[in-house]
């Protein structure tokens, strides 16, 4: 092994290995407040965990809380979206548009629906086109 205190080889920086340092006292501390709190209350994210740190006198911020959060790796409890995974008794309905050809006017429709957020609410936008002309029909 090569001693850093040698000086007179010529040895690049990024040839040495990085020897890990464990956390802090402070930081150490600061997980074991955020696990017990994380305990009491698991809806908590990384910006309430912060406000309660800082309510308590500690002077953390919300990049250093989302470090050590991301180190204790807490497991939240809230619903999680339910999209991908079909229903047990779904059946699954077969494309009827598969091999036709769409060359004239009002044929098929299409139809989309989109969420549009807003500055205190929010809008669903429904659109149905014709598949051939490409226009917004309603």
């Amino acid at each position: 092994m090569i001693e850093p205190a040698h000086a007179d080889l010529s040895i690049s920086r990024s040839s040495f290995y990085h020897q890990p340092v464990g956390e802090s006292d402070l930081n150490l501390a600061l997980m074991f407040q955020i696990d017990k709190q994380f305990l009491e209350t698991p809806f908590y994210g990384v910006r309430q965990m912060t406000l309660r740190l800082r309510n308590e006198g500690r002077v953390v911020n919300e990049r250093r809380v989302r470090r050590l959060m991301r180190l204790i790796s807490p497991m939240p409890i809230y619903q999680t979206p339910n999209t991908s995974r079909p229903a047990k008794r779904h059946r699954i309905c077969p494309y009827l548009l598969r091999g036709l050809r769409v060359d004239r006017p009002n044929q098929v429709w299409c139809s989309d629906i989109t969420y549009l957020p807003m500055r205190w609410s929010f809008l669903y936008l429904v659109a149905i086109m014709d598949w051939c002309t490409r226009k917004v029909l309603s």
